[in-house]
């Protein structure tokens, strides 16, 4: 297998599938949300919603882009626009969009949980872009470090590494798994199922990043592991105030 993976179509220039997948992810997490909701009894209204995904798309933008740099601190000194636009990471996507969220909810005076109707439209989204990364090889920079297992693969330095892309897409496939498998023996709370995603997204991306050739320059830790620990002090925060995930019946 060669990286990166590319769709050749005649006299056409070659197609990334870094590219189609991350379209692909967009809309399909869009298009299950979108299903979703109409299947579902939404206590926020359309205008309210409409002004949530602004808000998470803006703080999406600016998380992503920000964590994205600090991975890199060493590129700063050669910094360019173009660094700014294409470095972009997952885990500040969603700590970004976060914030954007809660302090949008809290403009509008939303009080219901606005994560529960995204969460298995976010698994889907962030595994099918994970795919596109894995196609892309290394260049996308989510590769893992050198690996002496079985499964471990050459994306074209000649070197075996691990494929931490397959790992996160395992991880997000088991999470999903689990969560349906939760809730069809417990009753959730409002906010639960976005809580739970969360909070094992960050334990896991911070384990999982030992596994790739990081900058450990933030007391041994890398920026995202940083972000990961910031995020978890804020669910812990939350947890300490309602400290219920489920109804008692």
């Amino acid at each position: 297998m060669n990286f990166p993976i590319t769709l050749h179509f005649s006299n056409f220039p070659p197609i990334h599938l870094h590219l189609l997948f991350e379209l692909l992810a967009y809309s399909g997490a869009f298009r299950w949300y979108q299903f979703l909701r109409k299947r579902s009894i939404d206590l926020i209204s359309e205008e309210h919603r409409l002004w949530i995904f602004v808000g998470a798309t803006a703080g999406g933008l600016m998380g992503s882009r920000l964590i994205g740099i600090l991975e890199h601190p060493d590129l700063l000194i050669h910094f360019h626009w173009t660094y700014l636009i294409t470095n972009k990471t997952i885990l500040g996507g969603l700590l970004g969009g976060l914030i954007g969220v809660e302090l949008t909810k809290k403009r509008l005076g939303v009080n219901s949980s606005s994560g529960d109707l995204m969460t298995f439209p976010l698994i889907l989204g962030m595994a099918i872009g994970r795919f596109g990364c894995f196609a892309e090889g290394l260049e996308d920079g989510t590769y893992g470090i050198v690996s002496s297992l079985p499964w471990a693969i050459n994306f074209g330095d000649g070197l075996l590494r691990h494929p931490t892309q397959l790992y996160d897409i395992f991880f997000l496939g088991g999470l999903a798994y689990v969560l349906l498998l939760l809730e069809k023996k417990l009753v959730f709370k409002n906010g639960t199922r976005f809580k739970l995603f969360f909070i094992s997204y960050l334990i896991y991306r911070f384990f999982i990043e030992f596994l790739k050739p990081n900058n450990f320059y933030i007391g041994g830790l890398c920026a995202i592991q940083v972000a990961c620990l910031l995020g978890l002090c804020y669910y812990s925060y939350v947890t300490y105030k309602n400290p219920s995930f489920f109804e008692h019946e």
